[in-house]
């Protein structure tokens, strides 16, 4: 049984920690460069506990466990996660540290991988468990990785060279851009060690962790625009090296920690939210001193250069009449009876797939029927998988990665019966349309040079306060070009909690999801989301610098949900636009039975 299996191997942990004389552990979702998606080795947290999201930590004591995550996973954590072994905590109401020294015993020692935190969380946390007496103690070598007997080997798979004519600036260019910040700031040289923006600064990209296209590495990046790649051998072909030139000297990725130890008397920066504490480490025990500071890459990384901004609308354009086919499908299928959301999920990758340009998804599809869709980060796998119920609301998100952009969007559907007589219940419609006013009100929006997205997030939710509810997400987030569908710096969210990004100020480039949503536990869930490109706009009679946002993503919204009552005439203004858009775009990649359901589906309000 799988409750067994998860029971033995915490019990296996155990026994290693008790070897090594540690009184506990810490076992994050992570890997040493940070990255939102992890390669299957680095999958620690799942292999120990089947929590299957993408945030959230274990810690491990002799007699009792918590599992941590945040409140996107708070009915996930407790169907995947056995809570006769693991306690749910919920953050940030529970604080790790604080839960670590009420926990542990007095004088404990309490190992962390540190090349899968921080120093920022190792320093916070460290500093907890000093106030009761115990101690965070950094492994020589991950404990579960001891215990772990199948675990797989990180990708070989070799890095590959991505093109100037989708990358739209060479990597001589990028890094002489870097060189010149280096320089203006006085530090010798930059480690940069997310694999996005080592992926973005030279111009190359990977198969190595699947969702987001990077290669395993790490960078050093010097004031003079020379840099340093240091990657496994195996993973150099003579495209990579003829590609990154004389400037950028290939070294074995074992070389890295006597790289960073060797940096004797420079100052060296390093991103505190990417930099893991064994990169601070190693640079001041060689004599170096590290900065916090932020990676230089991850700005100009943000802001789509005009090839990017092309090659994204392109993107969108071909992932949307996939999208379109899929709904149409949906639209006959789903109310005879017998879909499923992982048959929805297969029929939708064939359709992406059909493009013949899909490289991979940009995530793991969300396939979400009737109470599936109240959890935002919702995962089918075949012991969750539920059948779409005619009479029922669905909710898809889902994106594809193609070289020349990622693409992200959610549609949230009613799936009606054969005869057509089942409809939304006046709560489900109440709700959609007024997701729909704050999904309007974000794209609509027009701010000054200067605002942040969290200036913006009341715009999406204020019609859900005035019914009194809300959603538990941030609103909108970064993403990349053929990269990271979630990037920074980025976003559009409350600006309490601690969220990264929600300071960042906006600049025209940007491209970021617009997603309100709405979630009633145990019975249904409602997101739409579209891609936005922040773009400057001209006002009559303004004064100063003027953004908005451009829409990107053009697929049919289901007007089965809308309460047209509930939408001002500015309102069913833009939804008629918008579609008369969506259909000027789709309808030349149509035909048939789906271009007719376009047309439906786009007719005026």
């Amino acid at each position: 049984m799988l409750m067994q299996t998860h029971e033995s191997r915490l019990a296996a942990l155990r026994e290693e920690l008790k070897r090594r004389g540690l009184d506990g552990f810490v076992v994050p979702i992570s890997d040493e460069h940070m990255s939102e998606y992890i390669g299957g080795y680095a999958q620690r947290l799942a292999w120990l506990t089947g929590f299957g999201g993408s945030a959230g930590s274990a810690v491990v004591l002799a007699d009792k466990a918590a599992m941590f995550v945040d409140g996107r996973y708070t009915i996930q954590v407790r169907e995947q996660v056995d809570g006769s072994l693991y306690d749910y905590c919920l953050v940030p109401k529970v604080s790790m540290g604080r839960w670590i020294a009420d926990n542990a015993p007095a004088g404990a020692k309490i190992g962390f991988d540190p090349w899968l935190h921080t120093k920022g969380w190792a320093d916070q946390v460290g500093k907890a468990l000093a106030k009761k007496g115990s101690e965070l103690v950094a492994v020589e070598s991950n404990p579960v990785d001891a215990v772990w007997d199948d675990q797989p080997e990180p990708s070989t798979a070799p890095a590959l060279v991505h093109a100037d004519e989708h990358a739209g600036r060479s990597s001589a260019e990028k890094r002489a851009e870097v060189a010149d910040w280096l320089k203006q700031e006085g530090y010798d040289a930059a480690v940069v060690s997310a694999l996005d923006s080592i992926a973005w600064l030279l111009n190359i990209r990977g198969t190595d962790v699947e969702r987001t296209p990077v290669a395993l590495s790490y960078l050093i990046a010097h004031s003079d625009g020379t840099a340093e790649l240091f990657i496994a051998p195996e993973k150099v072909t003579p495209e990579l090296e003829k590609h990154l030139g004389n400037a950028v000297t290939i070294r074995a990725r074992s070389e890295f920690d006597g790289a960073l130890s060797a940096m004797k008397g420079k100052t060296v920066s390093v991103d505190p939210d990417f930099g893991v504490a064994a990169i601070f480490r190693l640079l001041e025990e060689g004599g170096a001193t590290p900065v916090a500071e932020r990676d230089p890459v991850i700005l100009p990384k943000a802001i789509k250069n005009p090839v990017e901004q092309e090659g994204h609308r392109k993107a969108q354009e071909r992932d949307g009449a996939a999208v379109a086919r899929f709904l149409h499908w949906l639209s006959v299928a789903a109310p005879q009876g017998g879909e499923t959301e992982l048959s929805a999920a297969a029929k939708l990758q064939e359709f992406r797939q059909a493009t013949g340009l899909l490289k991979d998804n940009s995530f793991d599809t969300i396939s979400a029927a009737g109470p599936h869709a109240a959890i935002p980060h919702y995962r089918v796998d075949e012991d969750s998988n539920l059948p779409i119920e005619p009479g029922s609301v669905f909710l898809c998100d889902s994106g594809g990665q193609y070289l020349d952009g990622t693409t992200d969007i959610t549609r949230t559907v009613w799936i009606g019966t054969p005869d057509g007589s089942a409809a939304p219940s006046a709560e489900q419609k109440d709700r959609f349309t007024r997701v729909l006013k704050g999904h309007i009100a974000i794209d609509r929006a027009v701010f000054p040079q200067g605002t942040n997205g969290s200036q913006l997030d009341a715009f999406a939710r204020q019609f859900l306060w005035q019914a009194g509810v809300d959603y538990g997400h941030g609103t909108g987030h970064g993403v990349g070009s053929f990269l990271g569908v979630h990037e920074g710096p980025q976003r559009i969210a409350k600006s309490s909690g601690g969220q990264a990004g929600t300071g960042q100020e906006l600049f025209a480039g940007m491209i970021l999801s617009n997603e309100p949503g709405y979630y009633k536990g145990g019975e249904y869930g409602i997101r739409i989301e579209n891609l936005v490109l922040t773009v400057k706009r001209e006002i009559e009679g303004g004064e100063g610098e003027w953004l908005g946002f451009e829409p990107l993503t053009f697929v049919p919204i289901d007007r089965t949900l809308v309460d047209r009552a509930l939408l001002t005439d500015d309102e069913i203004a833009w939804w008629n636009d918008y579609h008369a858009k969506t259909r000027a775009i789709l309808a030349p990649q149509l035909e048939g039975e789906v271009l007719a359901w376009l047309e439906e589906a786009c007719r005026p309000l």
